[in-house]
């Protein structure tokens, strides 16, 4: 099978590109400016485009059976917005895929995304997804449930030796590390799913993935919990007072952040274990 990555060089991405070549596929990765090349190796080809000038991806799916697309930003920046990366971006690959023929097409969004169309950064990405399914193409959508990456803001928190969290702290999450998420990725597509949300082996709750964070950086457990009204306010203060490039990103933060997150299990790495790692080589530095 002949496979395109696109978002390659981010968090996920990678991960998918390793994933893929250890099961024998041929990939072909999009990259922006040539200097990303360093960051694959024993990759088949690389296609340098911008997602969002659709004149520099033609001919990027040529002889390519399956799109892996995991494009998206978090925030906003350069001039471009989530509708002009998020969903014009993935557009501009979809209508490739379209004219070549390609077999199926994969998209990463995020959890409760169909369920948050309100944020800026899921109207984006729901619009798309609601095109990819009228497309007519095999499709597969996944929805993490946040990134290992992603739980770093607690790990800062953390090294203050302070956690703030909204609320009693008792909703759930089981977020997800990218090696395990490329494996479900890969997987998923092989088997014909088409939606499924997907999350790490650990479910916990945000008091408890709060003590992980202290405990890697070997600090009392000292968690202050903010009242509620404090987290509403400021996603009011701020969509009314600052632009989407502000909010966008800490009003998908505080909603996710007011609701039990709780995915499909899979994978093997456990958070306490990329805690450790992470504390380790920032110590180190």
């Amino acid at each position: 099978m002949r496979v395109l990555v696109a978002g390659a060089t981010g968090y996920l991405g990678q991960y998918l590109v390793r994933e893929l070549k250890s099961r024998g596929f041929w990939v072909r990765v999009l990259i922006r400016k040539k200097t990303q090349k360093d960051k694959f190796k024993n990759i088949d080809d690389v296609f340098i485009g911008q997602i969002t000038e659709p004149n520099s991806i033609k001919g990027i799916t040529n002889n390519i059976d399956w799109v892996f697309s995991s494009i998206g930003i978090t925030r906003q920046k350069d001039g471009m917005t989530y509708m002009d990366v998020d969903y014009q971006g993935n557009s501009n690959l979809l209508k490739e895929a379209l004219k070549d023929r390609v077999e199926a097409f994969q998209y990463i969004s995020a959890i409760n995304g169909d369920k948050l169309r309100h944020l800026k950064i899921f109207q984006a990405k729901e619009k798309f997804v609601d095109e990819l399914k009228n497309s007519g193409i095999h499709y597969c959508v996944l929805r993490p449930n946040g990134f290992f990456s992603d739980m770093k803001d607690f790990l800062n928190m953390a090294k203050t030796g302070r956690v703030f969290l909204f609320g009693d702290g008792k909703l759930k999450l089981n977020p997800i590390h990218g090696e395990d998420l490329a494996k479900v990725c890969v997987d998923k597509i092989i088997m014909g799913v088409k939606e499924e949300s997907v999350g790490g082996v650990d479910i916990l709750t945000q008091n408890e993935l709060a003590k992980l964070a202290l405990k890697a950086w070997q600090k009392p457990e000292k968690i202050i919990h903010l009242p509620d009204w404090t987290r509403r306010f400021t996603i009011w203060f701020l969509r009314t007072f600052t632009s989407s490039k502000t909010y966008g990103p800490i009003e998908f933060f505080l909603t996710a952040m007011a609701l039990d997150n709780i995915a499909n299990p899979y994978g093997t790495n456990r958070l306490e274990d990329f805690f450790n790692f992470e504390v380790k080589r920032m110590k180190g530095k």
